[in-house]
């Protein structure tokens, strides 16, 4: 078995940022998304988001390409929502998404952003660049909003 250490933050919205993960199907809709992260053979460190957008952290293993991966956790969790859950009120993902890599050391950090995204969003404290919603996506990061709060190292990612 070959040995590997892949970390990804990745991150996708709702088609047209629709808020459709609302508090009764999070739960649901997380749930597919693990199962095919690991049916795929990824691992899932951290998975939460807003009614607009998912966040998850996951080690993805290089015998899958990382579109692929998310395309398939992607596409498998809202055929199975849809069909299984509520055929009369679908949800379905942009077809973008924004992926991020970091290394081993960071996990903590990115796991503790994306397990404390409803506090973030709500205190508008998000790391623009690691939310997708910077307008240029190659903005350096000495030009974004710095975020001055208990996860200030997470700058240190890009």
């Amino acid at each position: 078995m070959p040995y590997w250490q892949l970390f990804y933050h990745i991150v996708w919205s709702t088609r047209d940022r629709e808020p459709r993960i609302t508090p009764d199907v999070e739960p649901i809709i997380y749930d597919f998304l693990r199962a095919k992260a690991f049916g795929l053979g990824g691992i899932v460190y951290a998975l939460n988001g807003m009614a607009d957008h998912v966040h998850m952290v996951a080690s993805v293993p290089p015998k899958i390409a990382l579109s692929t991966f998310i395309g398939q956790v992607k596409g498998v969790t809202t055929a199975k929502y849809n069909k299984l859950v509520a055929p009369d009120h679908p949800i379905y993902w942009q077809q973008e998404y924004g992926v991020f890599s970091f290394d081993r050391k960071r996990l903590p950090a990115v796991v503790a952003y994306v397990d404390r995204q409803k506090q973030h969003h709500a205190a508008r404290e998000v790391i623009p660049v690691l939310e997708c919603d910077s307008e240029e996506p190659s903005t350096p990061i000495a030009e974004l909003p710095v975020y001055y709060g208990d996860f200030q190292e997470l700058r240190d990612l890009l």
